[in-house]
């Protein structure tokens, strides 16, 4: 028998199988992109950049050159040398180009914001630097209690138009699940035109530190678990909204690639895997992802892709409300102290 064909397609892009990297630290320098490649990964999707970088940038850039300008012609020696204000942003543009000239891969440039504005026009340049294709980061935790859930809406798809518009290449949007009718929140971000959705953004929270009294940051790496939520909506919408679906937060073994395809995901990213067991894990994955495929007689992803959706299953009610109670009262107690589920 031949080997499966683990090749699929995301935002127009051909790719060996469906192994993204996540935006993460191993993004963060030029090696950390080639050694990803080298491991094996399909593509990679570069380290976020933030509104808030940009603004900051664009700040300082104004007050330099601002500064003096109201000086004798001497005072011109004042002006700073253009990399002592050529931070962030500029860094990053210049890595996807080093990254598209030295790797084989597709390479998709990250955005994260949540305003419309001046900062978009780095998404043109990211298209300029060679990016294949953009993903919108969009995060944001409205505190305002006089803000309309229809606004903050708003605010997210106004982003997506004004980029979208600007752009030729092809962009995914990266949200969260909060908002009260996702499904009907999908279908509008693919007509603001977003090609791609990639399900979730994960919900990162603060902790409280008791010994200094202070609200500190504390990041946890995803767990095998959490990527029943994305599995769940992305078999919900298959078929019913024309996008490409990526999930993302969970993905650390071959089943959760498997499951994710069944569901009807082109591809799956993955960081917190690699972060703690390192970029080998790539071609174990892999390995494994063909073993099963084979001894299941599979011959492709494609065939597998979208197979466990809800237009597909027997059962679609196992998607919706009638599931709820009958998760309910799967469990029961282990007669031998376990827990059972």
């Amino acid at each position: 028998m031949t080997q499966p064909d683990l090749g699929t397609t995301y935002l127009g892009l051909k790719l060996a199988h469906p192994l993204v990297a996540s935006a993460s630290p191993l993004s963060y320098t030029l090696d950390g992109i080639r050694s990803l490649e080298d491991a094996g990964i399909a593509a990679v999707v570069m380290y976020s950049l933030f509104e808030e970088q940009i603004e900051q940038e664009s700040h300082a850039l104004h007050h330099y050159l601002e500064y003096g300008a109201h000086s004798y012609a001497e005072a011109l020696d004042y002006f700073p040398k253009a990399h002592e204000f050529n931070v962030g942003p500029h860094e990053y543009l210049e890595l996807l180009r080093k990254a598209k000239e030295n790797t084989q891969i597709p390479i998709i440039g990250s955005l994260n914001g949540v305003s419309s504005g001046g900062w978009t026009e780095y998404a043109r340049l990211m298209e300029e630097a060679g990016a294949d294709a953009l993903e919108l980061n969009l995060y944001y935790l409205p505190t305002d209690p006089t803000l309309t859930s229809l606004e903050v809406e708003e605010m997210y798809l106004d982003v997506v138009r004004e980029v979208s518009q600007s752009l030729s290449i092809p962009i995914a949007v990266k949200v969260g699940p909060f908002f009260s009718n996702f499904s009907h929140m999908a279908a509008r971000f693919v007509q603001a035109g977003a090609s791609g959705l990639v399900l979730f953004n994960r919900f990162y929270q603060p902790d409280f530190d008791l010994e200094h009294l202070e609200v500190t940051p504390n990041l946890v790496l995803s767990r095998p678990d959490e990527l029943r939520l994305p599995l769940t909506w992305v078999a919900i919408l298959y078929g019913r909204i024309q996008a490409d679906f990526a999930i993302t937060s969970g993905v650390h073994t071959h089943l959760e690639v498997l499951k994710s395809m069944m569901a009807g995901a082109r591809v799956t990213q993955m960081a917190s895997e690699l972060l703690k067991n390192g970029l080998g894990r790539v071609g174990e994955i892999l390995q494994d992802l063909k073993h099963w495929m084979e001894e299941r007689e599979y011959e492709s992803i494609r065939q597998m892709q979208g197979s466990m959706s809800q237009i597909n299953v027997a059962n679609p009610d196992a998607f919706e409300r009638g599931n709820y109670m009958k998760v309910l009262r799967s469990w029961r107690p282990d007669p031998t102290g376990m827990l059972l589920r």
